[in-house]
């Protein structure tokens, strides 16, 4: 069984400009990910996707990289055109789909996951932070009833995609076309492996986990 991760990058980010090679705790901010990836047992190969090839001297030992198209860099593009584009040129089994936006997501959270997935029980694996508290939807409580407040540790959790990684075999993403499938084991991440790179604030935020080796 073929397990091929790939990592969508475009350098022309709006919200934080270039994020991808921002200096995060003094290297581009896209290697934290990449390694994380590259030392999983149990991916076989992990592709950066990207239309620029100026990536390619920051890329981390076992990563590869694989031109795409320019037209892929829209502010329009849609993400399953990113993933038929791979898909129709790298064959495997399984795909791991992963985001450099989520630098502290750890190797051994993402060879669970692949280990799920390869395991048969799930079809789909995605990366999610548990909360639980009281949280309200469409103007009325989503996991309580107003009536009869629990305490918290009582209530409905809920799952929070961070987006970190999405995990899917072959057939479900060709058949359906869905990341997520049927049947998705969620792999949970703390709430630094959580962090999510999407503004400058965020950037921030990340610099200060880094300073105090949070993510170690």
């Amino acid at each position: 069984m073929k397990r091929v991760a790939f990592v969508p990058i475009r350098l022309n980010s709006q919200r934080v400009e270039r994020k991808n090679l921002r200096e995060l705790g003094g290297r581009p901010m896209m290697t934290y990910l990449l390694e994380s990836l590259a030392a999983a047992k149990n991916i076989d190969e992990v592709y950066v996707f990207c239309s620029n090839p100026e990536v390619e001297k920051y890329l981390p030992a076992g990563v590869k990289f694989l031109r795409r198209s320019e037209e892929l860099d829209q502010n329009t593009t849609l993400g399953r055109e990113i993933y038929d584009a791979f898909t129709q040129e790298v064959d495997a089994d399984i795909y791991i789909l992963a985001h450099t936006t989520s630098p502290f997501i750890r190797t051994s959270t993402i060879e669970q996951a692949v280990d799920a997935v390869e395991s048969g029980e799930y079809d789909s694996a995605f990366s999610a932070e548990r909360i639980q508290t009281f949280t309200w939807w469409q103007g009325k409580p989503l996991n309580y009833a107003l009536k009869s407040v629990p305490r918290t540790q009582d209530l409905e959790p809920i799952y929070v995609e961070t987006s970190a990684f999405f995990i899917f075999k072959k057939e479900l993403w060709l058949k359906h076309h869905r990341r997520i499938g049927f049947k998705p084991y969620i792999a949970v991440t703390d709430r630094v492996e959580s962090m999510d790179i999407d503004n400058p604030d965020d950037f921030t935020l990340a610099e200060a986990i880094v300073k105090a080796e949070l993510n170690k």
